[in-house]
């Protein structure tokens, strides 16, 4: 058919469109159901049975991921059943959390979008906003969704949705309103393609003004250093200086208000709040004399180079917590602060320990070579994981444990939910080369982790590198 496409005209392609978004939604809908399913076959309590304290112990118990009135879920099976579908398990753990409230909180609105109707996104949102309702006050918005969710815009649907949510239930509403209020936060996002990241804060309104009136201060200032930059490109550049103290203070020392305190009506016309610079002019003099430098911000930058580029070749540098950097960028970055440069480590050195504890010059090297969670689609980079030994730790009888367990040969990073799993879900792993894992899961999918991501290979190969002798290579390409 898609050979076909080029001889086709427009009416014909018209009825293809449809055709395949239809087939799409289905697809979508046909996942839901299996997710949905998979948690009808794992819906008993394993703590009620004979296991029932064990299971209890090591954590394997129901859990409601839906709301009010859907049912439980096993814990330990939410694993597996996201390394079937090649998502990270939180990224199940909401799908799956979705298709339960349409299933049993939202039925009107779930036959809709069985049909094809609607796109499941939609209907799924819509479970999402209503989940915090009890069970006897959704119906409300189920009636009314289901009623325009095949027939008006995403957005038009959901701005009824959240109208309706409130309607089912204000009290609730006013309560989780006046909790929000107290909720304030600041969320540093995931830094993009080019080296970017969003910044985003909920603050008191009066301490929002007065970040506001700071970043337009520094922005007047700094105007002329950028006299091609844009006004909220200059913004921004403000915000960045904020988490620089010392050369905040002194750029605002030099450019502070006139010598008797007064603030300048040419550079703040409309002033919002008095400036906390505006001291008198010995006091500037003697702030000026000062060291700023030990306010300057401290910490620790980990900088990944290839070793093409120490022979002064082209590349791009990583920079945990930033992402991929040209070199440019990276000297912008490296020019501000006051650097020191730590032994760089040698990754092809093998890091050998007796006892079981991993120390922390063997925890750095396995998180570099590694790269992260080495769970099968883990999405974490984090360096604060535990340490695990894929071939588990044997103690021996009592007595000294045999020697070089702990090493680089026999560790990788696993967040705890996944270090659980690994231990008493029944799922099996071993390294297998540099930064290189094999997993096992317990009905029977075979998983290859290495540094290029996580691969599908046949059970049959995963349990022949499972159970190979030890020294053998085992998986050499």
């Amino acid at each position: 058919m898609i050979d076909a496409l080029p001889d086709l005209d427009a009416t014909s392609l018209l009825a293809l469109a449809t055709e395949a978004v239809h087939a799409r939604r289905q697809a979508e809908v046909r996942d839901l159901e299996v997710l949905a399913q998979w948690a009808a076959v794992h819906s008993s309590d394993p703590t009620e049975g004979p296991d029932g304290a064990t299971a209890r112990r090591l954590g394997n118990v129901l859990v409601q991921v839906g709301g009010d009135g859907t049912p439980g879920v096993q814990d330990f099976c939410l694993g597996e059943i996201a390394l079937a579908r090649g998502t990270g398990v939180m990224a199940s753990r909401h799908a799956l959390a979705d298709v339960l409230d349409l299933q049993h909180r939202l039925p009107l609105t779930w036959a809709v979008c069985r049909r094809g109707e609607c796109e499941p996104w939609v209907a799924r949102r819509i479970a999402k906003l209503s989940r915090h309702l009890g069970a006897d006050r959704v119906g409300l918005v189920d009636s009314a969704m289901s009623r325009m969710i095949a027939t008006e815009s995403a957005g038009r649907v959901l701005e009824v949705a959240e109208a309706k949510v409130i309607e089912a239930d204000p009290d609730l509403h006013d309560e989780r309103s006046e909790a929000e209020r107290r909720r304030r936060f600041v969320h540093l996002g995931r830094t993009d393609e080019l080296g970017l990241r969003m910044l985003i804060a909920r603050l008191d309104a009066g301490d929002a003004a007065a970040v506001e009136a700071t970043v337009r201060r520094v922005a007047e200032v700094i105007e002329p250093l950028h006299p091609e930059a844009h006004p909220d490109e200059l913004r921004a550049l403000a915000v960045a200086w904020l988490a620089r103290p010392a050369e905040l203070m002194t750029l605002l020392l030099e450019h502070t208000a006139a010598p008797d305190g007064e603030l300048d009506p040419e550079l703040d016309p409309e002033p919002v709040l008095p400036r906390a610079l505006a001291f008198p002019a010995d006091l500037l003099d003697a702030l000026r004399e000062i060291d700023l430098t030990p306010l300057a911000p401290k910490g620790v930058l980990h900088v990944h180079l290839h070793e093409a580029a120490l022979h002064g070749r082209d590349g791009v540098a990583r920079v945990e917590g930033l992402g991929p950097v040209t070199f440019g960028r990276l000297a912008e970055l490296l020019a501000r602060v006051d650097l020191r440069i730590q032994p760089v480590k040698d990754l092809s050195d093998r890091v050998r320990h007796t006892a079981y504890e991993h120390p922390e010059s063997l925890r750095d090297q396995v998180h570099l070579v590694a790269g992260g969670d080495y769970w099968p689609y883990a999405t974490s980079t984090s360096r604060n994981v535990d340490l695990d030994h894929p071939t588990p730790f044997d103690h021996g009888d009592g007595r000294e444990p045999p020697p070089d367990q702990t090493g680089s040969h026999n560790s990788g990073p696993l967040g705890r939910r996944h270090h659980r799993w690994k231990t008493h879900a029944g799922y099996r792993s071993r390294q297998c080369g540099e930064g290189r894992y094999v997993w096992l899961t317990p009905h029977g999918l075979g998983f290859l982790v290495d540094h290029t991501g996580t691969h599908r290979i046949h059970p049959e190969k995963a349990r022949m590198i499972l159970e190979a002798p030890a020294g053998v290579d085992m998986y050499p390409g």
